[in-house]
């Protein structure tokens, strides 16, 4: 019995060596993409709940008219110059 609770104690304190090792990476990780200004998704932790982040912005459907409008003009030119070359 007794070497049932020494394998007990060795693996809760693995455990506990796994986690402050996970801890760290996530500290590394949100200092990182902070520098870098990575946007996107969080890595997700197991037990716990994901940073908070920015919120993302509604836009109006006028203004994604204008986007998509920019975008169609771009795709036109780029046409345009490959087929004068």
């Amino acid at each position: 019995m007794s070497n049932l609770a020494n394998v007990v104690q060795q693996l809760q304190k693995e455990r506990n060596q796994a986690q402050r090792r996970i801890e760290h990476l996530d500290e590394a990780l949100k200092a990182l993409a902070g520098l870098g200004g990575v946007r996107g998704r969080v890595v997700a932790r197991v037990g716990r709940a994901q940073m908070p982040g920015k919120k993302r912005r509604t836009m109006s459907a006028a203004a994604r008219k204008r986007i998509a409008a920019a975008q169609r003009a771009r795709w036109a030119k780029w046409k345009a110059a490959r087929r004068n070359k």
